[in-house]
Parts: C-alpha cells; sequence; structure tokens
C-alpha cells in the first residue's frame, strides 16, 4: 500500500497506463484475426485493406511503450508474407 503522494500518484499512473496497454494490445490482436480470416478466406480486397490498417496501427503503437518496434516489424513483415501468398494464389 503506498504511503507517500508520489507513490499513490505513480500507482494511479500505473492502472491508467496498463489499461491504455491493454486496449492497444487487443486492437492489434482483433484485426490481426481480422486479416487472417480475409486471408483464410481468399478475399483479397478485404486482406488488402485490413492489412493497410493493421499497418498503420502497428507503426503508431511502435512508436509508444505498448510494443518495440522490431516486434511490430516483425509482424508486418510476416503478415505481409502471408498477403504475398494470398496474391500470388489469387492472380494464378
Amino acid at each position: 500500500m503506498p504511503n507517500t503522494e508520489s507513490a499513490k500518484k505513480r500507482v494511479r499512473q500505473n492502472i491508467d497506463r496498463s489499461a491504455r496497454n491493454r486496449w492497444r494490445r487487443t486492437k492489434v490482436k482483433d484485426e490481426t484475426k481480422v486479416f487472417l480470416k480475409a486471408v483464410h478466406d481468399g478475399d483479397k480486397g478485404a486482406a488488402e485493406k485490413s492489412l493497410r490498417l493493421l499497418s498503420g496501427m502497428l507503426d503508431r503503437f511502435a512508436l509508444t511503450p505498448t510494443m518495440h518496434r522490431n516486434t511490430a516489424a516483425r509482424r508486418k513483415s510476416r503478415l505481409a508474407l502471408r498477403m504475398n501468398k494470398l496474391t500470388a494464389v489469387v492472380s494464378a
């Protein structure tokens, strides 16, 4: 239990920040599921739209302490690989 005013404030800040980070991680996971479902269904248009949205989201969240920039880059790369495979299958 915090005793000093600064410790009490730090607890409040930690609660707010952890909630914000949880929200961001949830948004990324939800949008990733939308993208993967579109890829699984073979819907190229929906997958492209979702990938664009997800890439921007990852770039924004990489600027915050929520996610490291290398983690965001790795996820974007793996998602782009899936998109490229879908594009190759659809065009073939």
